[in-house]
């Protein structure tokens, strides 16, 4: 939640006094570890999560066709359109 929302400062600490008022939340030692650790590592975690997020494969090839449903359990389903899409995906420089 704190990485995802990039909390600063203010909201953190508004964030870490609510977990620790919560049953079954947090201890104070607790939020103040948790709080330190994000004061200290926040660009790193950010850049870790972007990192991890971001979708680096590139299109290799694409085929794709339009096809009529011809029997279909439902009559209001036949002659339907659906399209058929595939996809081939890689890594960047492979």
């Amino acid at each position: 939640s704190i990485a995802s929302a990039d909390m600063d400062l203010n909201q953190l600490e508004a964030f870490l006094t609510a977990q620790t008022k919560k049953q079954g939340g947090i201890t104070s030692d607790q939020a103040a570890v948790i709080g330190k650790f994000w004061k200290n590592h926040r660009a790193k975690i950010r850049e870790s999560l972007i990192n991890q997020s971001q979708w680096d494969n590139v299109l290799k090839n694409m085929n794709w066709r339009v096809d009529l449903k011809s029997q279909s359990r439902h009559i209001d389903q036949i002659n339907t359109p659906v399209a058929i899409v595939e996809m081939e995906l890689g890594k960047n420089g492979q």
